[in-house]
């Protein structure tokens, strides 16, 4: 689900840099990319997979 995330923050990020939208400073194409790398060293740790490692073995 991150990784979707990561796509969509890229996505935007290229859309903003291609179109050469004014935005505020808060916005930015470097700013949405820097926040879709966080999300996907998010997904690449692990964080979110749903998937514990904890399990019950008898």
């Amino acid at each position: 689900m991150l990784g979707i995330a990561a796509a969509v923050l890229f996505f935007i990020a290229f859309l903003i840099n291609a179109a050469d939208i004014a935005t505020n400073d808060t916005f930015t194409s470097t700013n949405v990319m820097l926040i879709g790398l966080t999300v996907l060293a998010l997904h690449v740790a692990g964080v979110g997979t749903g998937w514990g490692s904890r399990s019950r073995r008898r």
